[in-house]
């Protein structure tokens, strides 16, 4: 028997009803909870608070501007500083030729706020010329790392910075690599006598080929500034009198003299190459005859013979017939246009210099007033390679850095005769001091 589906259920199914979305609400409702929501709790009067103090914060400080701030010997806080702290950024400084530092960032510093001193390194900072540098440095509130050799270099030059927490010494040879973060690099470090640069000729070269190396490489890695002393003898023995900066020179790349003459050239060579391919600020000053206290007592040069030929009652050595002509600036005119020349927006080469013209006799005759009228003056015969005239030519210097040299050579030399005096006397005093005890020891 077949079975038979029964269907349990009614034959007809309800329909279910359609699916219909809400009905959008008007928008003056969404307003409405928008008011509703603002003026419950007060966030209304905070809102317009907020507006208040953020407009009087852009009307009082300037959305862009510069502050700058004027050099001053000593500070101990900096606009940069400031701008460091509130923004947490670190700018950099424009250096101006009067002495202002600009910083090109947002925002207003509070009155009182000056600007720190920047941090340098000098490069043969305890010789004769940098210890000079080191000074005015020093007494214009920068911090100044010394770095030197001691090859030509005295410590004596700077003890008196020692303990000043904005000085630093560093005995290395620059022939070395050496790793600083520094703003500013003044590169003086090179034996700058015929005595010491004969001495080692190689060594000399070496250090102005491969120091100058390193310190514009130093200068390339931490974006410093980079001022190369160069010197007078990249002009050999001069066929153009008075010497400007775009004379070639005439220099015999063989001779005695070559080792310093051909290293410097090289090192200018070397500088404007870092400048024009590595885009280093570079400075080069070409430096005539200087003189002044710290001078090396024997370094072969003819102001300091003669003054210590003089003071120990010996005859003024004079080579050939005396007649060469040298051009003679004090320490503290070079020191001005080095400064200058660093801080100021032109690469150079600059001569530096005091364009006043003597010859070798007339020289021997303005130690004789200054010193000992009864000195004596002893010919030699010429040392090869010896320049005939030099003078330079120091328009550029004049119209670009607003440098000239002030000080006469009869009122220089007594303050050197000064100095001279006290080391040369003194070091005797000590030697006979030193004599006359240990004879008494070994007496007893």
């Amino acid at each position: 028997m077949a079975s038979k589906l029964t269907n349990r259920h009614p034959e007809t199914q309800p329909t279910s009803e359609l699916y219909s979305p809400k009905p959008n609400k008007p928008s003056w409702t969404v307003m409405t909870r928008a008011g509703n929501y603002l003026l419950r709790e007060q966030r209304l009067v905070f809102l317009l608070i907020g507006i208040a103090i953020a407009t009087s914060t852009i009307t009082l400080i300037p959305s862009s501007g510069t502050i700058t701030s004027i050099t001053n010997a000593g500070d101990a806080y900096s606009v940069s500083d400031s701008v460091h702290l509130l923004t947490g950024l670190n700018p950099r400084p424009s250096v101006y030729p009067n002495g202002i530092h600009s910083f090109n960032m947002g925002g207003k510093i509070p009155l009182g706020l000056k600007r720190k001193g920047l941090r340098i390194v000098v490069t043969g900072g305890a010789g004769f010329v940098g210890s000079h540098l080191v000074d005015r440095l020093m007494a214009r509130g920068d911090s100044v790392i010394v770095v030197d050799n001691f090859f030509t270099g005295n410590k004596d030059n700077v003890m008196h910075h020692f303990g000043n927490p904005r000085f630093e010494l560093i005995r290395h040879d620059v022939v070395e690599p050496l790793l600083l973060e520094v703003d500013q690099i003044y590169h003086l470090a090179c034996p700058a006598s015929p005595v010491h640069y004969k001495f080692n000729p190689v060594k000399t070269i070496i250090s102005n080929v491969v120091g100058t190396l390193n310190m514009l490489g130093l200068a390339k890695r931490v974006g410093a500034r980079f001022l190369l002393t160069s010197t007078s003898e990249v002009y050999g023995d001069p066929l153009q009198h008075p010497q400007v900066e775009t004379y070639w020179g005439n220099v015999n790349p063989i001779g005695v003299r070559s080792c310093y003459d051909e290293g410097k050239r090289t090192a200018e060579t070397l500088t404007m190459d870092y400048h024009r391919g590595a885009g280093v600020e570079v400075r080069i000053a070409r430096i005539f005859n200087t003189y002044g206290p710290r001078m090396c007592i024997d370094d072969g040069r003819v102001v300091s013979n003669f003054v210590a030929q003089a003071l120990r009652k010996e005859p003024l050595t004079v080579y050939g017939d005396g007649k060469q002509t040298r051009s003679f600036q004090y320490v503290s005119d070079l020191v001005e246009g080095l400064m200058r020349l660093m801080e100021g927006e032109h690469v150079g080469p600059f001569n530096l210099g005091n364009p006043g013209e003597f010859t070798m006799l007339e020289l021997a005759q303005v130690v004789q007033e200054t010193i000992d009228p009864n000195a004596k003056i002893e010919f030699k015969p010429n040392t090869e390679d010896d320049p005939h005239k030099r003078k330079p030519d120091i328009t550029k210097a004049k119209e670009l850095l607003g440098w000239k040299p002030k000080v006469p050579l009869r009122k220089g030399l007594p303050m050197m005769v000064s100095d001279f005096r006290q080391r040369i006397f003194g070091d005797q005093k000590n030697a006979a001091t030193t004599t006359t005890t240990t004879a008494s020891t070994t007496t007893a």
